[in-house]
């Protein structure tokens, strides 16, 4: 049998981020959520097109 190890508490990681890198990380995250939505606006397209295809 292996051997078991005590739970440990849960530890906090801390991160530092430049203020150029968080911007730019802002910018990418923006980009992402436009592409998202206007996928999604292209799917509901396609299915509301697939829809009434089939009626």
């Amino acid at each position: 049998m292996g051997t078991l190890l005590p739970k440990m508490p849960p530890q906090t990681l801390y991160v530092s981020v430049h203020r150029d890198e968080l911007q730019r990380l802002r910018e990418e995250r923006d980009q992402l959520l436009q592409q998202v939505a206007k996928l999604s606006l292209q799917l509901q397209q396609a299915q509301a097109g697939n829809t009434t295809s089939h009626a």
